[in-house]
Order: structure tokens, then C-alpha cells, then sequence
């Protein structure tokens, strides 16, 4: 089962401005060929259909581990689309509910994904960054444990690639942010799979690392996670599951070269994460409603009494 915290994985700064082209670029990694919903599809069947997991338990947990880690960075890169697209925080919804046969969205229907408007209100689903949607067939779980660690170990290195290039589009702190912290991330994973494989077949896959042959020091929103030791670490994403994978993450291994030193550890639970920025009102759009105020009276009714 899987437990929801009421933050993000990282902590995200504001947008400087509204930029929904911005917010296309981002799709990219959410419902790319290489994106988070990929990587979570991957992971997540893979721990599901896994063959003999209690004797093959450190390959299990590695891989069940990251996959909860997964689902938060579905959310987090959401997270980033829908905040480009609304732009900077404000301290109250719009008071834009006058006259909307004056074309008040006029801009949208020049923007790369008009539909991201039309249909979701400014928010993120799982397409890419033309529109097209994930599908299934972005995912392989063979139950063959080497093939899906080699392909999970590719999948990583593609994401990393295609971060690279997304950040390298970007200028808005919020979409740079989310980058920066998906590829200090991505690189932990790419790392775990290449030694587990090492594990299993004895081949030094890690030394193929890093893939794209950049290193994480070029990047400055890579920094402070790497000052952390966010490379060097792990999360279970539970309370007790999920420890056997520090026989792979873990035994004297050591962070990549080109990476700040340090022994590779697991941690348990997760990491302390940032919070969630509020997507103000617009009624205009009719989000969530042209007349909320009654709704917003219930659910403040509903709020006290629950507590």
C-alpha cells in the first residue's frame, strides 16, 4: 500500500511570471517517452509482478522503494506544470469574474498546448510536450530480473538526457528548480540500478556513469542537494519496508566520481520536502467555479468541523 504526505519532494520557488509555454517544455518530463510517468509505470508493475520476492528480496526493495519515490516526482514536475502555467503566487484568487465575452483568454490560443487551458484549466496531465499522451507502451516488466534492471538503468540515463535538455530551455526558477532536482535524483537511481547489476552479473556498469557525460557540478540548482548528500542517499518511503537494499546501496560503495565524496547510505522514510503552492481561483475560466464563494463557505464550514 502507499501513504500520501501533504508536501512535495522538493522545495520549489515561486514563477517570476506566467509562461505556459514554459509549462509544455516541462510536460516533457512528466509524459515523455523518458518522464515520470514512465519511470513510475516501470518501476511500479515491475514490484508488482516481481518472482520470488522474499528470496530475492534487496532487488525487490530497491526497486519497490523507488517507485514510491516515483510517484512523488509524478506530482512534483505536475506540480511545476500547473505552477508555470497560473504564474507567480498571489494572496487571493482573481477578481477577474466581469465580462468574459471580452475574450479574456485571448493569449491561449497561441500557446504550444492551448488545450493544457481549454481542457484542463492550466494544469498538468500525462502528455508530452506536443500533446501526445503516455501510454503502455512505454513500459517492460519481463519478470526477467537482469532485463528490467537494464532497462531501468536506460530508462534513467534517457530521463537525465532529456532533462538536461528541458533545463536548457528553461529561465523560470520554478521549471529550473524541478530540473535540477530530478537530475541529482535521476543520477541516484541510474547508479542504484548499474550496482545491482554489478551484483548480479559482475559487470561494472556504474563506471558508464555519468550518461549524459556531464557532471552535476555544471548545474547550480544541482548544488545545494548535492551539499545535502542527496546523491549519496536512498530513501524506503516507509516506516520499516524496504531495508534489504542497503546490501546494494550501501557496503562501502562510494558516490560517483565528479560528485561531493561519501559512502552511499539508505535512509529511512523520506525526505523532508517543501510545501505545495496554492493554485489561486479564476473565475473567469470557471476555476473552480464563475461564483465560488458558496462553495469556499462549505468547505470552510466542513474545515472547523472536522477539527
Amino acid at each position: 500500500m502507499f501513504m500520501r504526505v501533504d508536501k512535495l519532494q522538493a522545495e520549489l520557488p515561486a514563477p517570476k511570471r506566467k509562461d505556459p509555454n514554459a509549462a509544455a517544455a516541462l510536460q516533457e518530463l512528466l509524459g515523455g517517452k523518458y518522464g515520470e510517468m514512465s519511470t513510475l509505470g516501470n518501476y511500479m508493475f515491475q514490484s508488482f509482478n516481481f518472482r520470488s520476492k522474499s528470496k530475492l528480496r534487496p532487488f525487490y526493495s530497491l526497486v519497490a522503494s523507488i517507485t514510491a519515490e516515483e510517484l512523488g516526482h509524478v506530482e512534483l514536475v505536475s506540480n511545476g506544470v500547473a505552477m508555470l502555467a497560473n504564474g507567480p503566487d498571489n494572496d487571493g484568487d482573481e477578481a477577474d469574474g466581469g465580462d468574459i465575452s471580452d475574450a479574456p483568454f485571448a493569449d491561449m490560443k497561441d500557446i504550444r498546448l492551448a488545450a493544457a487551458f481549454l481542457s484542463h484549466g492550466g494544469g498538468a496531465t500525462p502528455i508530452n510536450s506536443n500533446g501526445s499522451p503516455w501510454n503502455n507502451d512505454f513500459v517492460t516488466t519481463s519478470g526477467n530480473v537482469v532485463t528490467d534492471l537494464l532497462h531501468n538503468f536506460h530508462l534513467e540515463c534517457g530521463a537525465r538526457l532529456h532533462k538536461l535538455r528541458v533545463y536548457e530551455t528553461l529561465t523560470d526558477p520554478t521549471g529550473r528548480e524541478v530540473c535540477g532536482y530530478l537530475l541529482v535524483r535521476g543520477s541516484v537511481h541510474a547508479h542504484a540500478y548499474a550496482l545491482a547489476l554489478k551484483q548480479i552479473t559482475g559487470v561494472e556498469i556504474e563506471k558508464m556513469l555519468p550518461t549524459p557525460n556531464i557532471n552535476l557540478d555544471k548545474i547550480p540548482e544541482c548544488q545545494k542537494y548535492l551539499a545535502e548528500g542527496s546523491h549519496r542517499r536512498l530513501y524506503t518511503f516507509s516506516p520499516g519496508d524496504y531495508k534489504e537494499m542497503a546490501g546494494i546501496w550501501g557496503g562501502g560503495e562510494m558516490a560517483l566520481p565528479g560528485d561531493p565524496p561519501g559512502e552511499l547510505e539508505v535512509v529511512e522514510g523520506m525526505p523532508d520536502g517543501g510545501k505545495i503552492h496554492q493554485l489561486t481561483g479564476v473565475p473567469s475560466a470557471f476555476t473552480p467555479d464563475y461564483a465560488p464563494e458558496e462553495m469556499f463557505e462549505i468547505a470552510e464550514k466542513l474545515t472547523k468541523a472536522a477539527r
